[in-house]
């Protein structure tokens, strides 16, 4: 099973991308707009694996450049209490 076909993998991964990324130093506004540039890419690249990323992928779908900031810096808060540490 890949780790896009499990929500809680998803976002255990994610967490230890993000807590890797800040101990090497990088700011929250570089991990924000590499959150959007992710998100942009799955939306447009990768097929939904289940419901919660049906989800996020149809409301990417009608969100503004401004709402899709605030989706990736949403998923950026969800996901930091993810992951192993």
């Amino acid at each position: 099973m890949s780790v896009l076909e499990n929500w809680d993998q998803w976002k255990n991964f994610l967490g230890d991308r993000l807590h890797n990324a800040e101990s090497q130093g990088v700011t929250h506004q570089t991990v924000s707009e590499l959150a959007y540039e992710i998100g942009d890419y799955l939306a447009k690249q990768v097929q939904p694996k289940n419901d919660q990323e049906k989800v996020l992928a149809d409301l990417w779908s009608v969100a503004s450049e401004e709402e899709k900031h605030s989706i990736a810096n949403m998923m950026v808060k969800l996901v930091s209490n993810n992951g192993t540490r």
